[in-house]
């Protein structure tokens, strides 16, 4: 019986520690690639509603990738546009292993998880839609090795 009530409040202690760290979290996801790879034209979309606009904002890249992955590094094509119309383009490089070849994200197997700052305190200038657009930027047509990439923007305490 002890055993089952420890169980039980580890569990639930568990869970509201979980709960309690993303409660700053405003965005959160990840889209798959497809299995052949990532194609140089293909764009992944992410669209964000923003309403709060006088909080700042930490602004992550996920990425998401199998260990045969063969480069070191990834060059993404970033644009974001803004609801009033306004597009911002910025490239951006993550690096996925150390020199050595170890990998830098976290991961048990064969795919490494690897959460990068792009930008960190960011302000959105206007409530409304925010679309968010990332290109792989390697000199492959189809990039393998990259299985998924995610966004997460948190408020900024």
């Amino acid at each position: 019986m002890k055993k089952a009530i420890l169980q039980i409040l580890f569990f639930t202690s568990g869970l509201s520690l979980f709960i309690a760290c993303d409660q700053g979290a405003v965005y959160d996801k990840f889209m798959p690639l497809p299995r052949e790879g990532w194609n140089k034209d293909s764009l992944l979309v992410f669209n964000i509603d923003v309403i709060d606009t006088t909080q700042n904002h930490n602004f992550y890249i996920n990425i998401r990738n199998d260990i045969k992955y063969k480069y070191s590094n990834l060059w993404l094509f970033v644009d974001i546009d803004q609801p009033a119309g306004t597009t911002l383009t910025d490239t951006f490089e993550i690096t996925l292993a150390d020199p050595s070849g170890k990998w830098l994200g976290e991961g048990f197997g064969g795919l490494k998880t690897r959460e990068v700052i792009y930008k960190s305190n960011v302000y959105f200038p206007s409530s409304g839609q925010y679309k968010i657009k990332i290109q792989q930027g390697m000199r492959e047509n189809v990039l393998k090795g990259i299985t998924d990439v995610g966004i997460r923007i948190d408020k900024q305490e």
